[in-house]
């Protein structure tokens, strides 16, 4: 039988940080009913997940202007100004994040991010990432989660076998590309339920 999980490895957005672009964006727009048409019309999830697919921000928000001229100001704001739309910690996530980190457990992260925009993420919340060993980001890899090739990449890199890594994301199809390559895979919901989940698995953890 194998040995328990040893590693932990986290996503970002929604897991370790609260992320919506509506953080970004009622900044600069006063009416609610063209803040909420601008998020559902304008930079659109779809739109986002080009980055972090890898596709450069020059490209994209080329094209988005061409498509709404009227809002090239707000659009172009997007990179600059992208850590406003990560606005806070998750309550609980970041103090277990060092609790893990001070016992040595090796930490490791997946994150569905730009990566042009990630440098400057890491940067601004290094206190955080240094506990971290590595982070796959799909938007270098050119791979997104759920597809299994970015998980099967990043146990490679981490140094892993599938079932020595427990996996955490908000989001259940990244949750079951985990689970498909041998991983132990939590939906997070928050940190008072990841903590019993993980003492579970018999990680060093205070329920």
């Amino acid at each position: 039988m194998p040995n328990p999980a040893k590693a932990v490895v986290f996503d970002v957005g929604r897991v370790l940080f609260d992320w919506d672009p509506r953080f970004l964006y009622e900044r600069l727009i006063d009416d609610d009913q063209a803040l909420d048409a601008f998020l559902r019309e304008v930079v659109t999830t779809e739109w986002h997940f080009q980055h972090d697919a890898g596709r450069p921000f020059a490209e994209t928000s080329a094209e988005l202007i061409a498509q709404f001229p009227e809002h090239e100001a707000l659009i172009a704001l997007w990179q600059p100004r992208f850590n406003d739309t990560n606005k806070a910690p998750i309550p609980g996530m970041h103090e277990l994040v060092a609790e893990l980190d001070a016992a040595g457990v090796p930490l490791y992260a997946i994150t569905n991010f730009s990566g042009e925009f990630w440098p400057p993420f890491r940067a601004k919340h290094a206190q955080l990432f240094d506990r971290f060993r590595d982070v796959v980001v799909s938007g270098d890899e050119k791979l997104m989660k759920p597809d299994a090739a970015i998980y099967r990449l990043a146990l490679d890199r981490f140094g892993l076998a599938p079932h020595e890594a427990v996996f955490i994301d908000d989001n259940r199809d990244n949750v079951a590309g985990a689970a498909a390559v041998g991983m132990a895979a939590i939906h997070f919901s928050d940190a008072r339920a990841l903590r019993t989940e993980l003492a579970a698995l018999g990680l060093p953890i205070a329920r």
